[in-house]
């Protein structure tokens, strides 16, 4: 047994958040894809079953209101507030991150323009506010949906990278659309510092919280996070294709004007009535029929979280230990030049995930010059070890505390050597 090995044994004994590896179904694989699926809570396919067999097979249409099924949104909403740190009313579930997003987006530069006309507003006032800035590294999704956005609003569209965020902050700004952490490089941008920013400008932030929640303090409440989207299916293990959350700040809801009315949101959706009347409350971010299955799926999977005691401080103290014990086997294990960590070192700007650039110019000897990392991780995964690969150099490993634990993260960076070494 190598020194490495023996630590990792170490830590893992010693490890308070161990027992909950249990509550998942998982086999010999190191997983290390969180950040793109989560694993299967083990409860979750009795659930599941009695939500097709009972509730749909014998309840039927009952179920609307005997189990729960019309309230499902808001009510898993609020399971999902504290781990953002959000207060209850705050948070709905339901459609798809993107659908989200527009939904945010387009409200928040409503409300903006809405300011400069009535002259409210905490920062300087004028008229026009035709102006959305964009991560400049977000993911492309993300980019799209801002795009149609600011056509849709009349408003120019800026890329820019979150650090320079508050230079190009100007009194046209009406919303800044940003993400809590990199998708490529798992780099954690400075939430609290770029909301202060964007209010004093007298704009509205929008957060994506998909590869932060679940796996780090987020603090939309303390900070006072205008608006907030994120999905279910990474660090909350909602299952494939899990509905997605939409948080609306408790004062801002009064002025949510969804781009996407539906009658799931109106003040009498069954009164069937031609003209619309927004709900109160987070409700406004209702829009249709709610995904009962997968909704449903998705509420067993955070019985984790109440039932294993788990504490979102536990989980990024986890996180980053893992995350640093990997760097550190990955500089043991792997000679140098053949990979390059491009997730930042400082625990302060790193999210949950550790990307290495591994390319012909780091030490492969393939030639014509092509990337190998996909490659690479085609070999890891056919080893044992699942991460993904993100073009044209970058691989990504994600680490889940729930269930991922210091031995897997000894054999991955090992597994990783031997792979680069043919």
């Amino acid at each position: 047994m190598s020194e490495l090995q023996r630590i990792a044994e170490e830590l893992d004994a010693a490890d308070p958040l161990a027992g909950v590896r249990g509550s998942f179904v998982l086999d010999d694989v190191t997983y290390l894809d969180g950040n793109s699926l989560g694993a299967l809570p083990a409860h979750v396919p009795a659930r599941v079953e009695d939500v097709v067999r009972r509730q749909w097979g014998e309840l039927r249409i009952r179920s609307w209101e005997e189990s729960g099924w019309w309230t499902a949104p808001e009510r898993i909403g609020d399971r999902i507030a504290p781990l953002v740190g959000a207060a209850a009313g705050q948070v709905v579930v339901g459609d798809s991150t993107s659908v989200n997003v527009f939904k945010a987006l387009v409200a928040a530069v409503r409300m903006a323009q809405e300011d400069g006309r009535s002259g409210a507003g905490a920062g300087p006032v004028r008229e026009v506010r035709d102006e959305i800035l964009v991560d400049a590294t977000t993911f492309p999704t993300d980019g799209y949906i801002a795009e149609s956005a600011a056509r849709m609003t009349g408003c120019a569209l800026r890329p820019v990278a979150p650090a320079e965020v508050p230079g190009a902050l100007g009194d046209r700004t009406a919303a800044v659309l940003l993400n809590h952490v990199d998708y490529r490089t798992g780099r954690l941008h400075d939430l609290p510092a770029l909301t202060a920013a964007v209010h004093a400008a007298g704009a509205y932030a929008v957060w994506d919280l998909c590869h932060s929640a679940g796996a780090l303090p987020v603090g939309l409440d303390e900070h006072g996070v205008d608006l907030a989207v994120g999905c279910t299916y990474k660090y909350l293990n909602g299952g494939p294709g899990s509905p997605a959350y939409l948080y609306v700040r408790r004062d801002l809801q009064p002025r949510f004007d969804s781009p996407l009315p539906g009658w799931n949101s109106h003040a009498e959706p069954f009164g069937m009535r031609s003209d619309y009347a927004p709900a109160s409350g987070a409700l406004r971010g209702r829009v249709g029929t709610p995904d009962i299955l997968s909704l449903l799926a998705l509420d067993a999977a955070l019985d984790v979280w109440d039932e294993d005691g788990v504490s979102v401080a536990a989980v990024r103290a986890k996180s980053l230990a893992l995350t640093d014990f990997f760097l550190r086997c990955v500089g043991a294990y792997v000679p140098d030049g053949r990979v390059e960590s491009v997730t930042p070192a400082a625990h302060a700007e790193r999210g949950s995930q550790v990307a290495l650039r591994c390319s012909p110019t780091l030490g492969s000897a393939r030639a014509g010059g092509a990337p190998i990392a996909g490659e690479v991780m085609k070999r890891l995964i056919e080893r044992g070890v699942v991460g993904d690969y993100r073009a044209p150099d970058v691989l990504r490993f994600g680490f889940t505390p729930l269930y991922v634990g210091f031995a897997d993260v000894e054999r991955a960076a090992r597994v990783l050597a031997r792979t680069l070494a043919g």
